[in-house]
Parts: structure tokens; sequence; C-alpha cells
């Protein structure tokens, strides 16, 4: 992009790209391939303007098309990710499925070489530009993760030691990262890790043989259980939430540890367990409702530690297949959401409600969902109060709340 282009793009920013497509004719000096990339470069920085902050402040950053950037990691967990790895000093970064590159990006902050691996030719040339401003000890590699595993006997890196028990102080820390397309030659979405591109299954052997560390990103939808069956157990798991999202989950060779991730504004929630905290904790189902209730924040329900987070924190459970808490004590520092109770047993709704109150309607294992009861008893959709609707000691409840966080 020539620095004319960029100007354009610039002057253009806040523009709706929809209404400047049809304005090809304002731009004559401007090739169609020109224009084409002027129109991806607006759209990029409108769409990923709040997801990738950093990117946004730089006048001379390309973006890909939209797909790449609807499906690219964002900023927050990317940076989660460069702090994941920190601790291990590693040396060597290897992206094999690196796609627009954010993860390769933030994480190849951390080591003196990182490798861009990527079979789409044009992201690689966008790579290629972005990095050489601000990255320029990454390598840019066109090429399958299959093809570049099988060549790195007769890379240089393979010069070094790489994985293993290091010989000496000098030998490489390699970190190799991959997140497999989650979508079949049909176009599909797939769920199960063997059915995605490529087949981490089938490249495991290779990984590790030349990674000291192997880190896996999957969808948020990843049947875990399933994928420690097939892969190994092995592997700290990491389910990463963003404002209460579960965004992706990570699967890096460890110790077998669950970490429950939830990144806010101001503060990272972390709760960290394993298999046997969460089977040998007990279960205390609440005799009444108390004075709070809680719920956990997305990741730790996606982890399951449905148990665990009773124990730790002192709580009540509703009901077995009620991811919802009570207790008569606030507790500040809880990683979910929080309500105090206003009516603990709400029988007749049109008499114990306010009619003219707004509601936010929350179903946890009941028999209605939230539109269904709000039809039923005529609601209005709002967040002046909550209705909480669970069940409790096997019988569906109605309790109002109003929110505290």
């Amino acid at each position: 992009m020539t620095s004319d282009l960029s100007t354009l793009v610039i002057k253009h920013l806040h523009d709706d790209v929809q209404q400047l497509a049809l304005q090809r004719n304002r731009y004559p000096h401007v090739s169609d391939a020109d224009f084409r990339f002027f129109l991806q470069q607006i759209e990029g920085r409108q769409r990923t303007r709040d997801k990738l902050p950093t990117f946004a402040q730089k006048a001379d950053w390309w973006y890909p098309v939209r797909l790449s950037c609807e499906q690219c990691s964002s900023e927050a967990t990317a940076r989660y990710k460069a702090a994941l790895i920190m601790p291990f000093a590693h040396n060597v970064l290897i992206d094999l499925t690196a796609g627009y590159g954010v993860d390769t990006f933030f994480m190849s902050e951390h080591v003196s070489e990182a490798h861009y691996v990527e079979r789409n030719e044009e992201l690689c040339a966008i790579a290629e530009h972005n990095f050489s401003l601000y990255r320029p000890h990454i390598q840019i590699h066109n090429t399958t993760a299959e093809a570049f595993l099988a060549s790195l006997p007769h890379h240089p890196l393979a010069q070094r030691p790489i994985g293993g028990t290091p010989s000496n102080s000098t030998a490489s820390h390699t970190l190799i990262y991959l997140d497999p397309a989650r979508r079949s030659l049909s176009g599909s979405k797939v769920f199960r890790i063997e059915d995605c591109e490529p087949n981490v299954t089938n490249l495991l052997p290779p990984l590790r043989k030349h990674a000291s560390h192997i880190l896996i990103k999957f969808s948020p939808m990843l049947d875990i259980t399933a994928a420690l069956r097939v892969l190994g157990k092995d592997w700290d798991t990491h389910i990463v939430a963003v404002h209460n999202e579960v965004k992706e989950v990570l699967l890096m060779t460890g110790a077998n540890t669950i970490h429950a991730v939830n990144i806010c504004a101001t503060h990272t929630d972390r709760f960290v367990f394993s298999h046997e905290d969460e089977k040998n904790a007990p279960m205390q189902i609440a005799s009444d409702i108390k004075q709070y209730i809680y719920e956990p924040n997305a990741a730790i329900i996606k982890a399951g530690a449905y148990r665990l987070i009773g124990e730790r924190y002192g709580l009540d459970k509703l009901d077995t297949n009620t991811h919802l808490y009570t207790s008569n004590t606030l507790l500040p520092d809880f990683p979910g959401r929080v309500w105090e109770v206003i009516d603990a047993e709400i029988k007749d709704p049109k008499k114990q409600l306010d009619a003219q109150a707004k509601y936010s309607i929350i179903s946890r294992n009941h028999p209605l969902m939230p539109e269904q009861i709000r039809k039923k008893y005529k609601l209005h959709d709002g967040d002046d109060y909550y209705l909480l609707a669970a069940r409790h000691q096997g019988k569906p409840i109605l309790i109002s709340a109003k929110r505290l966080r």
C-alpha cells in the first residue's frame, strides 16, 4: 500500500464502507486492486478497533479480509497466551497456523526468534509488511504446518538442541503453537479435534520431537474430556473468557491442571484446580435460600468446578444440577455474578412482583425459559431487578433479586 493510499485510508477511516464502494469513480487514479485493498483496510480497522486496540494505533498497519479479522484472536486473549508462556523462558516460537498473526505478534515479544507459518499467500504478504515494521525477528514461511515440521531437520533452527532436557545453558527452548481450523472441507463447523485442520493427533509425534512446550487453541465448544482422551493427560487446560464469555480453550503440555480464567476490564479472575480436587470436593445442598445468590463465571462453569467452587467459598448449592449458590455472607472477591435476594419464594408473581418494574430473567435448570416466563407473567424487560428461575431441592422456584455485581 502506497503512502497516498495510506493517507486515503486515514481520511476515510470513519466513513461507511458500503457507501465508499459505490463511489469508485471518485478515485480514477487508484487501480481496482488498490481500491479493493483500500476498502479492506477501512473495514478491517473499523471491525477490530476494540478487539485489537494496539493495531488500531498504528497508521501503517495492514488488515486482512473480513473473515480473517473475525476469526483471529482478540488482543486480550493473545496477551493472555503471551503471559502464559513467559515463565518458561522460550527463545524460539513457532506458530504453525498463524493466520492474521495476532497471537504470533504478542507471543513473539518474549522470544528472540519467531516463525510465522501460514499457507495463505495473501496473509503472508500482510504479515511480512506488519512484522517488518514492528517485529523484525519474526520469519515468514508460506507453507503448511506439516511441511514446515518436516523441514525442521534441515532448517537452521535444528542446529541447536530443541525439546527435552537442555544439554547446556545455551540450549534452545522452543514453543510450538497452533490454532487448527474448525471447519471441514465443505465449510461446516467441526468440534472434534480429529476433524480439525491440521489434524493435531497426526502431528503430535513431530510436535513432541521439536518442542519443549506445545500450546493448542481450540473452540469454546470443545469437549475437553474427549480431547484429553485422544491427546493424553499431560496437558494443562486453560479456559479463557472475556467479560464472562468463553472465547477459547487452550491445551498446553503440563501437569493436567485446569485454569478457569475470566478477563475483565480492571482485573482477571483465575480459578485453578485439578480433576481430583473437583472429584473429592463435597457438595452442600442449601436447606433454604439465604441472603445472597452467586453464579460462577462462564469459565468456571465450562471447567465443571461445580463442587469445588462451593467448597472454596463456603457456599451451598441450590440443587445438584443448578449451578447457583447461596450464602448469608457477601463475598467481595467471588469470581462471578452476585445478587442480593429480595424475595426468596415467589409463589404468586402477579402479586409479589412489581408490575411497573423491569426485570432481567435468568433461567438455570428451570422448566421454563426466560421468554416463556416473561410472557406468562407479562413482565417488562430491563435491569431494575432480576428474576432468577431455578430448582431448589428438586422443585422449580422463582427468586427476585438485585444484582450487586
